[in-house]
């Protein structure tokens, strides 16, 4: 079976993995607090979709252009990880983690939007 562009790299796979697990964060997260769920989500869904759209891209530009926005979702994602730290929602061991696939990605991401 063919794979797609986008799925042969490892910083997609990365960020789809991801998305499991903060699938079970916002799974998790106590009632009356879900107005954070859809920005959590949003922010961690772009990641692999920017990186695919940017896999797709014909141009060196087109192609940093997406990665570098996959790169800013990443650390939305982080801020938003922050803030359920602040307000107490989760702690810094419950997303110990989330938090190391976040690093490894935006560290990957930013590789690639350099040397495209």
């Amino acid at each position: 079976m063919r794979m797609l562009t986008h799925e042969r790299l490892d910083v997609y796979r990365l960020s789809v993995e991801l998305l499991g697990e903060i699938l079970l964060i916002i799974g998790s997260l106590p009632p009356g607090n879900h107005d954070v769920a859809p920005q959590l989500r949003r922010a961690a869904m772009s990641i692999p979709l920017n990186i695919a759209e940017g896999a797709g891209k014909t141009g060196a530009q087109d192609k940093r252009r997406y990665y570098s926005i996959a790169r800013g979702s990443a650390l939305e994602t982080g801020a938003i990880f922050d803030l359920l730290i602040a307000w107490r929602l989760k702690d810094r061991e419950g997303l110990k983690r989330p938090r190391r696939y976040l690093e490894r990605i935006a560290a990957m991401l930013g590789a690639m939007t350099t040397r495209v």
